[in-house]
């Protein structure tokens, strides 16, 4: 199956983006279903590949913070389809539209087991940054548009 990226339009295609979301970057670690969201869903791109069932296998979000600068987050695959390049086709979505908007760098807080998907998409480390949950180490990545 050739597999397209999408941008969510419809609160029904956010709501199972976010049901993506929790499943795969909140749930094994016990957290609650709202911290798979935030404030800046009306004013971000989220992006999303379907399967054959239509049901959102992939995804990930771009909002611009300041100063020509935007940021990828939420970015998720279904287990079941990890490995099959979901994840670097929804990176270059989103970068296009990053392209579109004008923005210059694209900023990201890369989990320690995502760093080098994101090296192998252009990205550099800026600086090991949080731990979340105190838990999951992230860096800072960049990538010059």
């Amino acid at each position: 199956m050739e597999y397209k990226v999408k941008l969510a339009s419809t609160k029904l295609e956010i709501e199972n983006i976010i049901n993506l979301r929790f499943e795969i970057l909140r749930k094994p670690w016990q957290q609650p279903i709202d911290t798979a969201t935030d404030n800046l869903e009306d004013t971000a791109l989220n992006a999303y590949i379907e399967n054959e069932h239509n049901q959102i296998i992939a995804c990930g979000r771009l909002h611009e913070n300041e100063n020509g600068v935007g940021q990828i987050r939420f970015m998720a695959v279904s287990n079941n389809y990890q490995g099959k390049g979901l994840g670097k086709l929804v990176v270059a979505f989103l970068e296009a539209e990053a392209k579109e908007l004008k923005l210059k760098t694209i900023q990201l807080q890369a989990r320690e087991n995502a760093v080098d998907f994101y090296k192998a998409n252009g990205y550099t480390i800026k600086e090991k940054t949080f731990l979340l949950w105190g838990i999951i180490q992230h860096y800072l990545m960049e990538k010059e548009m």
